[in-house]
């Protein structure tokens, strides 16, 4: 089995479209699905929001939905690939890059309206991976983006997510793996 490079974009996608996921309060979660965008309110323009390709990643970050009160739902968004090659086209990492100083990265960081994150994917037990998951922050512009031009579909995974859960605690990992969205690498 060949290993997987330590940053690789796998996500949910097609030729027009690529599927990210965010948590949310059910106030936000059933507005956006009410609209097929995220509404202003509930949902707050001005905050940075991150969105994140890797499903098991998502599962870490908000417990399967069952982590605290504004995670309890789960959404997939579907975005247009144009939109995400511009949030990526219009990045600074979270962190300086290498010989960058700390004057110019925080130059980097305030014209930059979106930043990328490389965290440890996970696995069903939600331990960590030697290979990364990307995680996107969006702000001001990219956020008015996201919501307004990019979304093309929203979904409510919730349920898979509470599913794959019972049966990853019964031990049921084959079962559960065979539920997972299929990720795979993305050219862009």
């Amino acid at each position: 089995m060949t290993a997987l490079p330590l940053r690789q974009i796998r996500a949910v996608h097609d030729d027009s479209t690529i599927r990210v996921y965010q948590a949310y309060s059910n106030e936000i979660a059933d507005a956006a699905l009410a609209h097929g965008t995220f509404v202003s309110p509930p949902f707050k323009l001005e905050r940075m929001t991150w969105i994140k390709p890797s499903f098991l990643w998502m599962m870490y970050r908000a417990g399967w939905g069952f982590k605290d009160p504004g995670q309890q739902r789960i959404l997939a968004i579907d975005i247009s690939r144009a939109g995400f090659a511009w949030a990526l086209a219009h990045a600074c990492l979270s962190h300086p890059e290498a010989g960058m100083s700390q004057a110019e990265w925080e130059e980097r960081k305030r014209t930059s309206p979106v930043r990328i994150q490389w965290d440890p994917e996970r696995d069903l037990l939600l331990q960590p991976l030697p290979h990364r998951a990307i995680q996107i922050g969006l702000s001001g512009e990219a956020v008015r983006l996201y919501v307004n031009e990019w979304i093309e579909r929203i979904t409510d995974v919730t349920p898979l997510a509470h599913e794959i859960h019972a049966l990853v605690g019964q031990g049921r990992l084959a079962e559960a793996a065979a539920r997972l969205p299929v990720e795979r690498p993305m050219d862009m």
